[in-house]
């Protein structure tokens, strides 16, 4: 079924209560539809039920009427589409992700996702706010406004977020947080992942959580402990509605007990669902408070495997049965939001979002429509989206105070020993969690070595917002690389500062002042070469380049790892997490090491 590509992209429709006579008209035969798709199978996510031989019609970017019979809808110019028995499914929803982590814009992020039929996301920019404070934001809230689907903007409530075991580029409190609930298009407070904060009630906390409440928006949740004590119970009546953060069965359950949203992601290195699915599959737990999200999937992972079809896919696969998966990842999400009455369903007065579907298990998607418009059609975008430009403020943003040299990466201890004790951060592969190992290093003429055999390599965290000239160092293990190498990326959840790590520090040097050069991205050296790069010119997070690029860059890149000896599923996800400290158990920060476990810095050596 070929569709004409539309001039330009429908405008956003205008409110159901608005459109409500012209929807009625339409629904009794007053009035033509603009399009009636015949001949579907109608999956109900209200009634739970796959509906044969329904027929839907849509009227300025909304259904109009849904059932066995829409002759009387079809008018001189109503295009008229025969679906021979497709299923008809609701637009998919991302109810928590990071656009930054495709490393490209939300432009480019929706060119890649559409295809895969997500028509609606749940955007926490909080890694450009990190960077850019409320300017990145609003850049980003502006951008989504103009997308021909619906991207929502969650104002990012934690930045830093950590407040005193680390220091980003900006800091935003709650006056910030109450002037972005204003805007059009803030749907509610991004992940308050300062939990400690919220059970100590700190009044940036306290301050930002209630003016979201006050103004009837939700707050997201992300409690990323593993101790269900009293402090999991406090932050729940602090009032977090959802998390995405749990790992565990018992973290599913524990949450939706508590009256929260248990939001279980599957991005590029964070693998959730199917340990805490079990809680429906195995426990019963009623999936009405079962949400799907990615939180973060890059470029290659977006472009090549899929968004939030592939969550649903593998939640089948996990033993859900199909139409409850796609609840979890449309009429839930909308629900969860506030917006039951606008998206999420195939129902009347709803943003016409759905897909047309071959086969429902295998979600195998011909169409995607938003609003009303076919956006893609066999994998491929239909037209084209508006562009988008960056202002140069938002640019240039690697603030080094010099060039790095070797040296600057030397851990150093009295020469009178031979041997130290230290702190390492262990990768956990598809967790965001790490682990705080201790191990025995050598040392040479005062200089502590890395240790190969234990695969243990340098990590080293550089100041790039300020020009302070910091450069700290520690021990990370899990990557495996076995040559001379370094990868160094301006991706450093959440603070992003720069993250390198290597097992050579001349490649360390090298990567650090490359990314300088080009003003931010994610690089890799092995012996003086350089073997990959993504440059992300915009905050040093996100590409200007189209989505395919990106992707065809981070592929390369993952290749290249590989090469080096990293057999991690996308490792470069794991890297960019070493500096987020408000997950367990030990990350890195400009101040130093963060045990996450208890909130405080500790000692590079035990």
């Amino acid at each position: 079924m070929t569709r004409p590509s539309p001039d330009k992209h429908a405008p956003r429709p205008a409110p159901w209560a608005d459109m409500a006579p012209q929807l009625v008209d339409v629904a009794m035969g007053r009035k033509a539809a603009d399009l009636v798709v015949r001949n579907v199978r109608w999956v109900n996510v209200y009634s739970g039920e796959i509906v044969d031989n329904t027929d839907i019609a849509v009227s300025g970017g909304r259904f109009a009427y849904c059932g066995p019979d829409a002759s009387h809808c079809i008018g001189k110019g109503t295009e008229v589409i025969d679906a021979k028995g497709q299923y008809a499914v609701p637009g998919l929803c991302d109810a928590h992700m990071h656009v930054e982590s495709g490393m490209v814009t939300v432009t480019e992020f929706c060119r890649a996702v559409i295809p895969h039929g997500t028509t609606s996301m749940f955007i926490d920019p909080h890694e450009i706010a990190n960077v850019l404070g409320l300017e990145g934001v609003r850049l980003m809230h502006d951008e989504a406004m103009a997308m021909p689907i619906n991207v929502h903007v969650q104002m990012p409530s934690c930045v830093p977020s950590a407040p005193g075991l680390e220091n980003a580029g900006a800091s935003l409190g709650p006056d910030d947080i109450a002037e972005a609930l204003t805007w059009d298009n803030i749907i509610g407070l991004g992940e308050v992942m300062d939990f400690p904060g919220v059970a100590a009630n700190t009044p940036r906390m306290t301050g930002e959580v209630a003016a979201t409440m006050r103004s009837g928006k939700t707050v997201g949740g992300h409690f990323a402990s593993p101790n269900l004590d009293k402090s999991f119970h406090g932050y729940v009546a602090g009032g977090p509605a959802d998390d995405h953060e749990g790992t565990r069965k018992e973290d599913a359950i524990a949450r939706v007990r508590q009256g929260m949203r248990a939001m279980l992601r599957l991005g590029s290195a964070w693998y959730d669902v199917e340990a805490q699915i079990k809680a429906i599959t195995e426990d019963g737990l009623d999936p009405r408070n079962f949400i799907l999200c990615t939180d973060d999937s890059h470029s290659g992972t977006l472009v090549n495997d899929g968004h939030m079809n592939r969550v649903v896919k593998h939640a089948i696969e996990c033993g859900v049965p199909p139409v409850t998966a796609i609840q979890m990842a449309t009429l839930n999400t909308a629900q969860h939001f506030g917006l039951e009455r606008e998206l999420g369903s195939i129902t009347p007065g709803r943003l016409a979002d759905f897909l047309l579907v071959d086969d429902l298990e295998a979600l195998a998607i011909t169409d995607v429509y938003g609003r009303g418009t076919c956006l893609a059609q066999a994998g491929k975008m239909i037209g084209d989206l508006p562009a988008y430009a960056y202002p140069a403020s938002a640019k240039n943003t690697v603030n080094m105070k010099r060039s790095l040299v070797s040296g600057d990466f030397d851990i150093t201890v009295p020469k009178s020993t031979n041997f130290v004790t230290a702190n390492v951060i262990g990768v956990i592969e598809n967790q965001a969690p790490t682990k705080a190992l201790t191990a025995t290093l050598p040392v040479e003429n005062g200089i502590v070595a890395q240790d190969g055999a234990q695969d243990i390599c340098q990590i080293a965290l550089v100041e790039r917002h300020r020009a302070t000239g910091g450069v700290v160092n520690g021990f990370v293990s899990g990557f495996g690389y076995n040559v001379p190498c370094a990868l160094a990326s301006t991706v450093a959840h959440d603070s992003h500062h720069m993250i390198v790590v290597g097992t050579s520090k001349e490649d360390m040097a090298l990567a650090a002042n490359r990314l300088r050069e080009v003003g931010g991205g994610v690089t890799l050296f092995a012996s003086g070469q350089e073997l990959a790069m993504v440059e992300m010119p915009i905050a040093g997070l996100m590409s200007d380049q189209p989505s395919a690029i990106v992707a065809e860059k981070a592929d390369r890149l993952v290749a290249a790892m590989a090469e080096c000896g990293c057999t991690l599923n996308n490792a470069y996800m794991q890297h960019s997490l070493l500096a987020l400290v408000v997950i367990p158990e030990l990350r890195i920060s400009d101040i130093g090491l963060v045990d996450v476990r208890r909130f405080e810095k500790v000692d590079l050596f035990v």
